[in-house]
């Protein structure tokens, strides 16, 4: 570990009195109220008014008819997954998933709760490139991936750090092959993006789609999801599902698989007392992600792109890119890393060991999922076609694979809503001065 304190490169910069987070909960003190209230009336389970107002406030922000409070993002991931593929395929027996023996096509640079679903249902996830304009989904590659693969009728699609992907080609894409889109909004809520010149919120944008309400997240109940629909059949069933699947007897009796993922009365508590915060929260967090951008004017970095035109980000995290040129030399195994430092040029890992040395918290962009140990043997596809197996001893080729080069060359900032902008300005100090 280098010793950062005394570099000479550092020389006047100071630790900080409490550390800087990436992005933690923000209370503001209603929370405690319906807390409290919960406790008071002992509506502490799986019932209660706190979930029935998240449920319906959040239904009307985001613009569906249906919201169904499940314990975490995760939870209302699988039940959406589950239930496109009942949808498409039938009920699956009791001890198989709905899409045994199926391939969904899945965004590849995500967090791997956006896809482990999809083995849940004994399926086989493909992952499906990232394009450079917002680092979502590539639709070219998707198209590319239909190509290979004409029998999927299942999409996965997660907005990365806040920003929608191209969700109009992506329909576009799935409509013209009969395919179902689960979105998956965990990062995004309160983002927008303008479908068919229409302003729609993230997580009204699939067929079944999915919001978080993690620590983390932009607003938070410390855990939570939503599974948010316009069908009230689906919402009847990801309800019925996830309260072990009881079905109407006098008795405990069960026709079908189901799962304790219902939302707990105290946890909807926090986030109604989050809800109306949601839109400061953002304000704030964009005002971040400008900053970020007017402080590394000069740098050889570029922020996370963002298609202004056809989106309206949350800016969940602030992220950056080192340009190619001024990249230091950096490696990565599976579970450490080794990296030079050059002059003039840096790496996403001396970045974040310089700001962790101040005591401020970023981390690495999410790793592909095709690169993970868990999916190395599924198939990956990019804009060029089938993207495993690219190297060739006699014949150069692209080996382009985007998710894996923004991987390399890139890393989320501190981006908590309750950072300074003094502690901000220090935090880019410290960038800049990476590449002295």
């Amino acid at each position: 570990m280098h010793d950062f304190i005394s570099d000479p490169r550092f020389k006047g910069i100071a630790p900080f009195d409490r550390k800087v987070w990436l992005s933690s909960p923000t209370m503001h003190g209603d929370e405690q109220r319906w807390v409290d209230e919960a406790i008071q009336t002992n509506w502490v389970s799986t019932v209660g008014a706190n979930i029935d107002a998240v449920e319906k406030q959040m239904a009307e922000y985001v613009g569906v008819k249906y919201a169904v409070g499940l314990s975490a993002g995760t939870a209302a991931l699988h039940l959406a997954t589950k239930l496109a593929g009942e949808r498409l395929y039938g009920q699956a027996r009791p001890n198989h998933g709905t899409l045994e023996g199926r391939r969904v096509f899945c965004s590849d640079v995500t967090f791997d709760a956006s896809i482990n679903p999809v083995a849940y249902e004994d399926g086989e996830a493909v992952f499906i490139d990232t394009e450079r304009d917002t680092w979502n989904m590539d639709p070219v590659a998707l198209e590319r991936a239909f190509e290979l693969y004409p029998d999927v009728r299942l999409i996965v699609v997660a907005h990365l750090y806040g920003t929608p992907g191209k969700m109009e080609a992506i329909k576009r894409v799935a409509d013209a092959h009969g395919a179902l889109i689960v979105e998956d909004a965990a990062e995004s809520l309160g983002a927008k993006y303008r479908l068919n010149g229409q302003w729609v919120e993230t997580g009204a944008l699939g067929d079944y789609n999915c919001i978080s309400f993690n620590g983390n997240k932009i607003i938070t109940g410390s855990a939570g999801g939503l599974f948010l629909t316009d069908s009230k059949e689906d919402a009847d069933k990801v309800r019925k599902w996830s309260t072990q699947s009881r079905e109407a007897a006098p008795w405990y009796q069960h026709e079908e698989i189901g799962y304790n993922y219902r939302m707990s009365n105290i946890i909807a508590g926090i986030i109604r007392g989050q809800i109306p915060y949601l839109d400061e929260h953002i304000d704030q967090k964009r005002a971040i992600y400008e900053r970020y951008r007017e402080g590394f004017r000069g740098l050889p970095v570029r922020m996370n792109p963002i298609d202004f035109e056809n989106s309206v980000p949350n800016y969940w995290l602030s992220c950056l890119i080192i340009d190619e040129d001024a990249m230091a030399p950096q490696v990565r195994g599976e579970q450490d890393y080794l990296y030079q430092s050059v002059p003039g040029k840096s790496s996403p890992q001396e970045i974040l060991e310089a700001i962790a040395a101040f005591r401020a918290e970023g981390r690495p962009i999410w790793k592909p999922m095709h690169m993970q140990p868990i999916y190395r043997t599924h198939a990956f596809i990019t804009t060029e076609g089938n993207g495993r197996g690219r190297s060739n001893a006699y014949i150069a080729g692209s080996g382009v694979d985007v998710g894996a080069d923004i991987f390399r060359r890139g890393l989320c900032l501190p981006s908590d809503n309750k950072m300074t902008a003094e502690q901000q300005d220090m935090v880019i100090e410290i960038v800049r001065r990476c590449f002295r």
